[in-house]
């Protein structure tokens, strides 16, 4: 069954009545409550405030990473393991066909269900996650093959198993590694973005977030934890953050707002898959214009600015 928030209170109703005009097959009140259903959609969505923008990047109905890569690839092949320690489940990498080329894909994947949740450790990878990431990336790098990679977690693990095999440096690799990696690489955020766990994956040439998605050096509740001791504050410290997809295009920290539909891709999973394949699709085409040496420059040009203002 699908899942609604708060603010999702009179879609529910409709959707509702909808179906069940549906199953009585009365085409009438079908088409009315279609319209009905169309206007309390754009009237909500259309509205929406930083911390309900927050709730939908959490919601557990929206795509994750291998939702998109299994629909867009053709005949892929998974990855595993970092030929180190082990395979992180919640790093989840393919290679396969795509628009008349092979391309990699990367993402971070929550889970869903109990015992999958589990084995995919909430979508918070350990050291070993990132090895394998970086693994791929230079298999990738060998044989010049695009990389994407999907962002959506809420962090990178913080236990004391994954600080004892070097948490902090396998983020920081990754971040120097993806920096000057050859081969064309886009990072999209589909959710939520949170902290080193999703920079590990959000460097490249071209990073993207879908309309509903965040991207933050911490999560809303952790921020409100330290800033007023009260993690309950957490939809004062989502807009104090400035942790949307509009803003971060805004502060140009991301180059590309994604605009996935309007109902949201969890309502909407195959116009999401649309979008997003749309979007890798035209990104490549205009990686493809550019030489290697324009575009590290380009790349590198774009992380030192970062964090740079002028008075």
């Amino acid at each position: 069954m699908a899942t609604y928030l708060d603010f999702e209170k009179h879609i529910k109703q409709i959707s509702e009545e909808l179906l069940t005009a549906k199953i009585k097959d009365d085409l009438p009140a079908v088409e009315i409550l279609q319209k009905n259903l169309e206007k309390e959609v754009s009237k909500t969505y259309k509205n929406l405030s930083d911390y309900q923008k927050l709730q939908l990047a959490r919601h557990p109905d929206r795509p994750y990473a291998i939702d998109y890569m299994r629909p867009i690839l053709d005949n892929y092949y998974e990855f595993h393991g970092d030929r180190a320690f082990g395979d992180d489940a919640s790093i989840v990498c393919y290679v396969g066909g795509f628009a008349g080329r092979k391309i990699i894909m990367i993402g971070e994947q929550k889970g869903r269900g109990t015992k999958n949740k589990i084995r995919r450790n909430f979508g918070m990878p350990h050291p070993e996650g990132y090895r394998k990431v970086l693994r791929v990336c230079k298999l990738a790098e060998k044989f010049n093959l695009p990389v994407v990679f999907f962002v959506d977690t809420p962090g990178a693990y913080p236990g004391v198993s994954a600080e004892e095999r070097g948490q902090s440096e396998a983020i920081a690799r990754n971040l120097y590694e993806l920096s000057k990696l050859k081969t064309k690489t886009i990072s999209i955020v589909i959710g939520e973005g949170g902290s080193g766990g999703a920079l590990a994956l959000g460097v490249a040439d071209r990073v993207a977030m879908m309309r509903y998605s965040v991207f933050s050096v911490i999560s809303p509740e952790g921020c409100a934890a330290i800033l007023w001791n009260d993690p309950g504050k957490q939809e004062s410290a989502t807009k104090a953050m400035r942790i949307t997809a509009e803003d971060l295009k805004g502060l140009n920290l991301i180059d590309d707002v994604i605009e996935e539909p309007l109902i949201g891709a969890h309502r909407d999973k195959g116009g999401a898959i649309d979008v997003i394949k749309d979007y890798i699709v035209k990104t490549l085409q205009s990686l493809d214009t550019l030489d290697d040496k324009t575009r590290l420059d380009k790349r590198f040009e774009k992380i030192l600015s970062i964090g740079a203002y002028k008075e």
